[in-house]
């Protein structure tokens, strides 16, 4: 007897194709989740591999551009090299020509001028035997003897009895024989310049310091096949800023820069802006125009404080470009009673908009208002050393410097006038004047205003210190604990102000933090 399984059913159970149905729609799913998850990881390993072969191409077509620009350069110096060589012998040969022309010029002269004087001689000389001979027939003694004294006088002044007989120079010209068989040998001998090995960088003498980066590196054997020494004549280094911990170079990263002719093994990069995490090196050595191949490259941390303006924060009176804050008035008469002279009485209230009034005008509700003139960094601190600089515009007023809670902050709140909120505030308006301030109190500083301002802030051991750069001077240091996420903060009314980001902790903070822990703050 068969029994009909569709028709008996529990009550308390689902129909059988109803559960084949679920646990086969559970199981498709389940199947399509693991294969969505293995196809995102092939196209991440796609995507890796496109990037990968992206810069391998862009590398090859670089290098191909290379090769094509150094062959025409290497063509152009040997020719230039070849058409230097051939003047040299040209100019060799006519030095020589023209000593050996000189010495004949002078042998024929010397030999010209015996000549000249030995046939005068000989005439002189057949002149006097034929009058000798003629003596010889006369008879008369008197004649005789007059004609003989007159041969015998004739004979003792006679050129021929007073000249030389022998060549006053000889035809020998063999001392101005040639032999360039050695300089024919070495012209056969004549190849490319050895070229230099790869130097190694010597990472354990590289030193990162106050935004400068000294690399050194130590010179790899320049000894060719033959044993001749080609001597380096300097150094090459490349160097470009990344984020990543690898030698390739990423799309959108900076291409290498170049530090030239360098003589020693050492070379000190200045004047960074540390606004990646890693800055890559490399160096070769040049022997004349034969260039080497690079060292291994070498990565090297270079982390810093870099942040920006966060312009959302900024009060809406304020003008923020780049590294730089302005303060822009839309009415100057109504921000301030100093700047409107004198008026009547019904105007001498400050004309500053409410908070509700101004509320309605801001394009964020972020943004500061009032007589708040602040904007805030754009990167918070939660741990850590930082620092960075300001420096006042050359038309400044007044302005503040510091750090504060950003959660706790006020849209309407100033700088220093609350708990949440620690700064530094100048101002040359009527009169200089530098103080501190924080949680609505301020100190007087007897300190001239500075041009230059470094802000270190210590999050761990909630130091905040401000320095003087330009004279090296302490001018505060607040001393507390930090609860929550710091952000600089800046103040500016009437002119403005730069700062510079990208910063290690210089090192003259070390002498700063040593010796000047036990000066008074107002946090306590």
């Amino acid at each position: 007897m068969l029994c009909d399984f569709t028709s008996c059913q529990c009550p308390h159970l689902p129909p059988l194709s109803l559960s084949l149905s679920l646990s086969l729609s559970l199981s498709l799913s389940q199947v399509m989740d693991s294969q969505k998850e293995a196809l995102r990881r092939i196209i991440s390993t796609l995507a890796n591999k496109n990037e990968e072969l992206q810069n391998f191409l862009e590398t090859v077509d670089n290098t191909l551009t290379g090769l094509q620009g150094e062959s025409c350069k290497v063509m152009s110096d040997l020719e230039a090299e070849l058409e230097q060589l051939s003047s040299a012998l040209e100019e060799k040969g006519a030095e020589l020509r023209y000593i050996i022309k000189e010495e004949k010029r002078r042998k024929e002269a010397e030999l010209q001028k015996q000549l000249s004087e030995g046939k005068c001689a000989l005439l002189s000389c057949e002149e006097l035997l034929e009058f000798a001979n003629q003596t010889l027939t006369i008879t008369t003694e008197e004649e005789f003897l007059q004609a003989a004294k007159q041969i015998k006088e004739r004979v003792t002044m006679a050129p021929a009895f007073r000249l030389t007989t022998r060549p006053a120079v000889s035809e020998n010209m063999t001392q101005f024989t040639v032999d360039f068989s050695a300089e024919r040998v070495g012209l056969q001998r004549l190849h490319f310049l050895p070229v230099p090995r790869a130097p190694e960088i010597d990472f354990s003498s590289c030193v990162v310091y106050d935004n400068n980066i000294t690399v050194a590196w130590r010179p790899a054997s320049e000894a060719n096949s033959e044993g001749i020494n080609g001597p380096n004549e300097r150094y090459e280094l490349e160097y470009r800023k990344t984020n990543r911990d690898s030698s390739l170079r990423a799309t959108g990263e900076a291409c290498w820069e170049k530090i030239c002719d360098i003589t020693e093994t050492q070379v000190t990069i200045s004047g960074l802006k540390f606004d990646s995490r890693f800055v890559v090196v490399r160096v070769r050595a040049k022997n004349k125009t034969a260039a080497g191949e690079f060292s291994e490259p070498v990565t090297m941390e270079t982390r810093a404080f870099n942040f920006g303006f966060d312009a959302s924060t900024a009060h809406a009176e304020l003008k923020v470009q780049g590294d730089t804050v302005t303060w822009e008035p839309q009415g100057v008469k109504g921000h301030d009673p100093r700047l409107r002279g004198k008026e009547s009485k019904s105007s001498s209230r400050s004309a500053t908009p409410s908070p509700n009034k101004t509320a309605g005008n801001r394009a964020g509700r972020d943004r500061f208002a009032g007589e708040s003139y602040t904007v805030l960094g754009d990167q918070e601190m939660i741990g850590g050393c930082h620092y960075w600089e300001l420096r006042p515009l050359a038309d400044w007023k007044s302005f503040s410097v510091g750090v504060a809670y950003r959660a706790s902050l006020g849209r309407f709140d100033q700088l220093g006038k609350s708990a949440s909120s620690w700064c530094l505030h100048a101002s040359q308006w009527l009169q200089s004047s530098l103080a501190i301030k924080h949680n609505n109190r301020a100190k007087a500083l007897d300190w001239p205003l500075p041009q230059r301002i470094g802000i270190y802030c210590d999050y761990d051991n909630g130091d905040l210190s401000f320095i003087d750069v330009n004279r090296l001077r302490l001018l505060h240091s607040f001393k507390t604990k930090f609860s929550q996420p710091l952000v600089p903060a800046f103040t500016v009314w009437c002119g403005g102000f730069t700062i510079t980001t990208g910063l290690q902790v210089p090192s003259f903070m070390g002498n700063f933090l040593s010796t000047n822990r036990s000066l008074s703050n107002l946090s306590q």
